[in-house]
């Protein structure tokens, strides 16, 4: 008996029946499962991340354009209110710095006479008067700024004249503004060279509207405020 033969044949003949035959390969190693096993849960991980990424990308767009706050959400008022004073068109007080625009009754105008023209103050303060505003001082300018205006006017005032310049300015093409060191609302109304008349009233209207334009807001870029 061959030392191959299975216990229990004793010679016998070992016969394979069926139609398939046993594959003798190598049995599949363990670490080759444990590798793909892996890689699945690996595969899986990268796309629950980039949905995650996803989603928060859209989510923070949308609440990006959901957090830009609006004026006046949190019920305090955007500007503090006049007070009854500078509702009326009152004087600021000497010192202050006051930009806003005063009623014509509110502004103490000087008219100055920097040119060789006889009479051109009293003139343009009578105008200057019919439109509301109170003059004060007439006549010709000072030695300073005789004879070296050569632009229409010149307007001068200090920090609490601000806005009454603004006022007197509009009443005259191409008027140029100065600032000195009074402490009161008073603005100086110098005649030079170049002027002619005042604007009429209607002209006079516009310019002030178009001194007084916010400047534009530039529009958010997107995800911005």
């Amino acid at each position: 008996m061959s030392m191959l033969t299975p216990q229990g044949l004793k010679g016998k003949q070992y016969r394979i029946t069926g139609n398939s035959y046993p594959r003798l390969g190598r049995p599949p190693r363990r670490s080759r499962k444990v590798l793909a096993a892996i890689g699945v849960l690996l595969a899986l991980s990268l796309v629950a991340v980039g949905g995650v990424q996803l989603y928060d990308v859209f989510r923070g767009r949308h609440a990006s354009a959901q957090a830009c706050p609006v004026p006046g959400a949190s019920g305090k008022p955007l500007a503090a209110p006049a007070s009854d004073g500078a509702a009326a068109g009152a004087s600021p007080a000497p010192g202050a710095t006051s930009t806003a625009v005063p009623q014509p009754q509110a502004v103490t105008v000087n008219v100055f006479n920097a040119t060789d023209k006889s009479g051109l103050a009293a003139r343009t303060a009578e105008e200057l008067k019919k439109r509301g505003f109170t003059v004060g001082q007439v006549g010709n300018a000072p030695a300073a700024l005789d004879k070296k205006v050569p632009g229409t006017v010149q307007v001068i005032s200090g920090p609490a004249g601000l806005g009454a310049a603004t006022l007197l300015g509009s009443q005259v093409a191409s008027a140029t503004r100065t600032a000195d060191a009074r402490t009161d609302g008073t603005v100086d109304f110098v005649i030079g060279d170049s002027f002619a008349a005042l604007l009429d009233p209607t002209q006079a209207a516009a310019a002030l509207a178009e001194a007084t334009k916010p400047s534009p807001t530039p529009s958010p870029q997107p995800g911005s405020c």
